[in-house]
């Protein structure tokens, strides 16, 4: 089959002003500059299923690349392949989310498979912030969309009492995402032992006050409390694809990506726009890019991240989607929070470990195909 298309409790903790640091961005050696006209790469990525199973009906869903912006995503192909009894492209009617979704009846020969190459060109985001850029005002229906609550993200609450508090005072829109964003940044912990990229369960993060957790976890805090506050925010649901341009080993991944998933985050700050967002990232740097030990947040790899990843970020990761509560079209089963991994289900109903490659038996490999 061949197919293609073209396309503590948290009140408790410390606030921590923008401008709080022991020194500025500039002040440090390290470096860290997304930067636009450093020009497009395109990526591919190459998702292969076999699933152990030898007779009866079992089916699989896989996000397919599927934001569009001019300024820095452009998904280009998708091409697939196996035995499945059928295999149909979907689009997510509310966020525009796409995924291909297979099925087998247990008529095929050999185990059910499947294979899907997906290529995308990026290329890196700076929002000058000194400079609005004119964007025009959210439509009323997006600005609804991105302002509400979902299912697994709460807006009122401890959610909305703690971003009204980290928000006091503070008028513009630029302001109050900047203090939320230096505030998860000084109050968070990148756990590793939290299983793959996380739940986003806010409301639990902040009610115990243990807020640990990975990118799904602590830049969903971002969005759920930015919302909370009146400001359009979005998760951004992808992967690592390529190894960082600028020699952080911690930001990239190339070659063997089954488990580089990364979720982002985006806010819509009037004037410019949809500003990138990613204090996950700056918890990451400190915990895993030194081998000796973790780094404290005034040292200069640090510095330099935590002030580019409010505004930009580098163009080795491939965005997915921006969809919460996610169906499965003919599941059975549960909503997902979101839609990141592949995902397969049995004829029964059981889902396989969307987050164990070798359990579920995936393999993701990308590769960048111009220099």
């Amino acid at each position: 089959m061949l197919r293609r298309t073209f396309l503590t409790s948290a009140a408790s903790l410390a606030i921590l002003p923008f401008g709080a640091r022991t020194a500025s961005a500039a002040q440090t050696t390290a470096q860290f500059a997304p930067n636009p006209a450093n020009g497009w790469r395109t990526f591919e990525l190459t998702s292969k299923l076999e699933l152990q199973v030898d007779d009866g009906e079992v089916q699989a869903w896989l996000p397919l690349p599927s934001v569009h912006d001019a300024l820095w995503s452009k998904p280009l192909d998708n091409q697939w392949s196996g035995n499945a009894t059928d295999v149909q492209l979907i689009t997510d009617p509310q966020y525009g989310a796409q995924l291909l979704h297979a099925r087998w009846d247990g008529s095929q020969s050999g185990k059910p498979n499947l294979k899907l190459i997906s290529q995308v060109s990026m290329r890196d985001r700076a929002v000058d912030l000194n400079k609005p850029a004119g964007a025009a005002p959210l439509i009323a229906v997006e600005r609804a969309l991105y302002t509400s609550a979902s299912e697994h993200m709460p807006i009122d609450g401890i959610v909305l009492t703690t971003a009204k508090q980290i928000t006091d005072g503070l008028f513009s829109d630029q302001a109050k995402a900047r203090a939320l964003y230096e505030w998860i940044v000084q109050n968070t912990v990148r756990d590793p032992k939290v299983n793959a990229c996380g739940l986003g369960d806010i409301k639990w993060m902040l009610e115990t006050g243990n807020l640990k957790g990975k990118c799904a976890d602590l830049n969903t805090l971002f969005v759920g409390m930015a919302r909370a506050v009146g400001l359009p925010a979005r998760d951004v649901y992808g992967i690592r694809v390529g190894d960082s341009q600028f020699g952080y080993g911690s930001l990239g991944k190339s070659g063997d990506v089954s488990k580089a998933q990364h979720c982002r985050a985006e806010v819509y700050l009037t004037g410019h726009g949809w500003v990138p967002v990613d204090p996950a990232d700056v918890r990451k740097v400190m915990l895993e890019e030194d081998p000796a030990g973790e780094l404290p947040l005034d040292h200069p790899k640090v510095q330099a991240v935590r002030e580019q990843l409010f505004g930009a970020w580098e163009s080795n990761w491939l965005a997915f989607n921006v969809a919460h509560d996610v169906v499965l079209p003919g599941s059975t089963g549960d909503k997902l929070h979101f839609l990141m991994y592949p995902q397969g289900e049995l004829a029964d109903g059981q889902r396989l470990d969307s987050t164990d490659p070798k359990s579920f038996l995936y393999s993701l490999q990308a590769r960048q195909l111009n220099s």
